[in-house]
C-alpha cells in the first residue's frame, strides 16, 4: 500500500476493532451482529438495536420499537418498485431522493461487513432491495448499491443477503438481477473489487465461453476468464484464453454443491425497468 492508504487502513482498524452492537431485532428476526458500525454513539454503543424493517428506523429501546410500528405507515421500501415476480420484488431507491433510508440502510450492511466504507455519502448511488412479500408488507431479504456513474464499469459497489436469508439463493439472485440490468443499459460490468469472502462464493459460477458469454451475460470477459481459472477450465494458449475440459470435469462441476443451478433466477418479462440514459453511455445512444 502507498503510505496515505496505510494510514487509512490502521485508523480503520483502530475505529473498528471493538463491536458494541451484540444484537438487532429487525422484524420477526433477532440477528446476532459480525461487524462493527458507526451508528451515532447514543446508538452505537448499545448492545441490541430495535429497527423497524420498513423504514429502517433505528432505536434503543424495545417500547420505542413498539410504539413506532404501531405509528409506522410504511410497509414497503421507499422508491420504486422494478420487479414482482411470485412473492419477490425489488426496489429502486435513489440516494439522492432518499438519502436517510439508504443512510440507514447502509449503517445496518455494515453490521454483516466487515470492508465498507459507505456509510453517509448515498447520493451517487442506486440501491436495489430485495424483498419477500405477504400481507403485512415487503420485507427486506438483502440489497446491492451500484454508482450512477462508476469510471471503471462496476455494476455493483456494495452487496448483501441478511443473514436469516443467506444460503437460499438470493445472494446469487441479487448477482443475476446487476448483470441484468447492464444487459438492458446495453453495457458489461463487474463488481467493485475486492470482494469479501462471501462474495467471491456467490460470483463463483460455471459458463462456457468467453466473449460470446460475455455479451450473452453483461460480465466482463476478465472476470469470465478468472472464473473458469478457478474450475481450472480455461488454459492461455497462442496469445488467448481457450476453454479447455473434458466431459468428466464439466460433470463433476454439474454435481458439485458449490456450481449447482441457482434456485432463484431474474424473470425478465417481471421487470419493469428503463435504463437511465447518460452522456457517455455510447451503447446506449441510437
Amino acid at each position: 500500500m502507498d503510505p496515505t492508504t496505510a494510514a487509512l487502513e490502521k485508523e480503520h482498524e483502530q475505529i473498528t476493532k471493538v463491536k458494541y452492537i451484540d444484537k438487532i431485532q429487525i422484524g420477526r428476526f433477532e440477528i446476532d451482529t459480525w461487524y462493527f458500525s458507526p451508528y451515532p454513539e447514543d446508538y452505537g454503543r448499545q448492545s441490541k438495536l430495535w429497527i423497524c424493517e420498513y423504514c429502517l428506523k433505528y432505536m434503543r429501546l424495545e417500547k420505542s420499537y413498539r410504539y413506532h410500528m404501531s405509528e409506522c405507515t410504511q410497509r414497503q421500501p421507499v422508491g420504486k418498485e422494478i420487479y414482482r415476480k411470485g412473492t419477490l420484488s425489488v426496489y429502486e431507491v435513489d440516494g439522492k431522493d432518499h438519502k436517510v433510508y439508504c443512510q440507514n440502510l447502509c449503517l445496518l450492511a455494515k453490521l454483516f461487513l466487515d470492508h465498507k466504507t459507505l456509510y453517509f455519502d448515498v447520493e451517487p448511488f442506486l440501491f436495489y432491495i430485495l424483498c419477500e412479500v405477504d400481507k403485512q408488507g415487503a420485507h427486506i431479504v438483502g440489497y446491492f448499491s451500484k454508482e450512477k456513474e462508476s469510471p471503471d464499469g462496476n455494476n455493483v459497489a456494495c452487496i448483501l443477503t441478511l443473514p436469516p436469508y443467506q444460503r437460499q439463493g438470493y445472494g446469487k439472485l441479487l448477482i443475476a438481477f446487476s448483470y441484468e440490468l447492464s444487459r438492458l443499459e446495453g453495457t458489461v460490468g463487474s463488481p467493485e473489487q475486492p470482494l469479501s469472502d462471501l462474495g467471491k462464493l456467490s460470483y463463483r459460477r460455471g459458463t462456457l465461453s468467453i466473449k460470446d458469454l460475455s455479451q450473452m451475460t453483461s460480465i466482463t470477459q476478465t472476470d469470465i476468464i478468472s472464473t473458469l481459472q478457478s474450475m481450472n477450465m480455461v488454459k492461455y494458449w497462442k496469445g488467448q484464453h481457450v476453454i479447455c475440459v473434458t466431459p468428466k470435469l464439466v460433470d463433476e462441476h454439474i454435481k458439485s454443491s458449490q456450481y449447482k443451478r441457482p434456485r432463484l433466477c431474474v424473470d425478465t418479462s417481471a421487470l419493469r425497468w428503463t435504463p437511465r440514459r447518460h452522456a457517455n453511455n455510447k451503447l446506449g445512444k441510437k
